[in-house]
């Protein structure tokens, strides 16, 4: 999708960070744009699609 985009992303895992295991344990994966949470457990490409445009 970032290829499609010419969107950057980061690949952070939760693995080790337990505040994040506690905030993110049962959602992965777990996206966010613009540093807001998007999605989580199944990515819908076409609304990801949408937030990285800008739509």
């Amino acid at each position: 999708m970032c290829s499609e985009t010419g969107e950057a992303y980061e690949e952070v895992s939760i693995a080790g960070d337990p505040g994040l295991e506690e905030r993110f344990g049962n959602e992965i994966p777990v996206t966010f744009v613009d540093g807001r949470q998007h999605d989580f457990w199944r990515v819908s490409a076409e609304r990801l699609r949408a937030a990285l445009s800008g739509g």
